[in-house]
């Protein structure tokens, strides 16, 4: 399969896993008032929290290097995509916002990277990997602008 073919389906593939992360819902009202109880807090997975997670819920857009880089968060769970790969984890308070990531294509680059800061229009992530990434807040529901033209068959 060429090069440029894999790359449309490995966005393709991170957009719609974003886009299911965030949701769409119009309102942002829970159905169910039960669903903050202790319970639903209790199923997280030690190193999980909400506290300082909060700011970086929704998407996020830019470009390190001259690549497209989109973070979708949502619920604690995590989506990167870049132009060669898709990764997801989780984001964790470990007395700082982290994000762990694991990668399709088993890459190291960005599996661990830090919220160095986060004024709820941009973030900066500093990866284990050395990368730095700065992104912009998108709209919900709206496609990041910059991305690489879908390849044609």
């Amino acid at each position: 399969m060429p090069k440029v073919v894999r790359t449309g389906a490995v966005i393709i593939a991170g957009l719609v896993t974003a886009a299911a992360l965030t949701g769409c819902s119009s309102d942002g009202k829970k159905s169910d008032p039960d669903a903050g109880s202790d319970a639903a807090k209790s199923s997280r997975a030690p190193g999980e929290s909400d506290s300082g997670t909060a700011a970086l819920e929704g998407g996020w857009a830019g470009k390190t290097d001259g690549k497209a880089v989109v973070l979708s968060v949502a619920s604690g769970k995590a989506v990167l995509v870049t132009e060669q790969r898709a990764c997801t984890g989780t984001v964790k308070d470990m007395g700082k916002v982290m994000l762990a990531l694991k990668c399709a294509d088993g890459d190291t680059g960005r599996t661990m990277g830090s919220i160095e800061s986060n004024d709820g229009k941009t973030v900066v992530v500093s990866w284990d990997g050395g990368t730095k990434d700065t992104l912009a807040k998108t709209e919900p529901g709206a496609i990041p602008s910059g991305l690489p033209d879908l390849p044609t068959p």
